[in-house]
This record gives C-alpha cells, sequence and structure tokens, in this order.
C-alpha cells in the first residue's frame, strides 16, 4: 500500500466541505477508509493508523487512543 491514496483523499476532504465534516465525525479509522473507497480510493483503516503523526497540508492524522479501548 502506498501512502499516495491517503494524501490524495486528505487534499481532497480539505477541499470539500461536507466530506471532512463526514470524516471528522467519524468514530474508527475504518468508517474513514470507508468513506474514502466510495470515493474511489483504496485504503484500510489499518493503513490509516499507520499513516499517523503525517501531514498533508493543514491536515495531520492522529491515532486517538480512548480510555477503555482493548488492544
Amino acid at each position: 500500500m502506498s501512502f499516495s491514496e491517503i494524501r490524495k483523499f486528505l487534499k481532497q476532504m480539505q477541499s470539500e466541505d461536507n466530506l471532512r465534516k463526514e470524516v471528522t465525525s467519524s468514530a474508527t479509522a475504518d468508517d474513514v477508509a470507508l468513506i474514502a473507497q466510495r470515493l474511489g480510493y483504496s485504503f484500510s483503516g489499518d493503513d490509516l493508523l499507520r499513516f499517523n503523526g503525517q501531514k498533508v497540508d493543514k491536515v495531520t492524522v492522529r491515532k486517538v487512543d480512548h480510555p477503555g479501548e482493548y488492544h
């Protein structure tokens, strides 16, 4: 998997208000990946988590650990 798909998706997200709202209201990386797949991008929630800490323009991908989350 190349991170280029994630970068393209994040650039599109920054330019579309409705997409940005949908992504920012998503609960999991898998939810975000499903949104991206509907738009023709090819990456998984795991791929997105591996992208943690990377920045694309104004967006920085961050994994959020929730209290009580099981690993």
